[in-house]
């Protein structure tokens, strides 16, 4: 019996009327994502990165050659503010990871591309990162990740409509 049993088996006593199987799988879910983001914290910390500098690095490094994308581009990517997004690529440009450019195509705007050493540097983190991802699944087989993943995405676009339909 784990944590999430013991809640829902409590309220099992005191609102049998309720049927907790949705608050049983979020409550999963939830402690799923905490563990998962305990682990790949670490290993970002391993190369002196953050989630946040991690997604933006990752983001341009999985763009393909040139390895530079525009400041909107790098927001719908990470779904953040505007604000948030220039001061990552303020830090990032910092440690000599990104560099801003002149847009060739637009002489007002820029473009942020990796530097080499920012190249070098998520090429090691990304692998590291993939394999903490492993190791932590390594629990299941590949049957069972494959069908965890159907089934995930099946509530995540469950989850995802039912925001559509009741939006507020």
């Amino acid at each position: 019996m784990d944590h999430v049993d013991f809640i829902t088996q409590q309220w099992g006593k005191e609102r049998p009327d309720l049927d907790v199987t949705a608050m049983g799988v979020i409550g999963r879910v939830a402690r799923l994502y905490l563990a998962y983001q305990r682990e790949m914290h670490k290993t970002f910390a391993e190369f002196g990165l953050n989630a946040a500098k991690f997604d933006v690095l990752a983001t341009l490094r999985r763009s393909g050659a040139p390895y530079t994308l525009s400041p909107g581009e790098l927001l719908k990517a990470a779904m953040v503010a505007s604000g948030t997004m220039t001061n990552r690529i303020d830090r990032l440009e910092a440690d000599g990871l990104v560099k801003r450019e002149v847009n060739p195509q637009d002489s007002r705007s820029f473009l942020v591309g990796l530097t080499e050493e920012g190249f070098a540097l998520i090429d090691r983190a990304v692998t590291a990162h993939v394999q903490t991802q492993t190791r932590l699944l390594a629990g299941l087989s590949a049957a069972e990740a494959e069908a965890l993943t159907g089934l995930l995405s099946k509530a995540q676009a469950a989850a995802e409509q039912s925001e559509t339909d009741h939006p507020g």
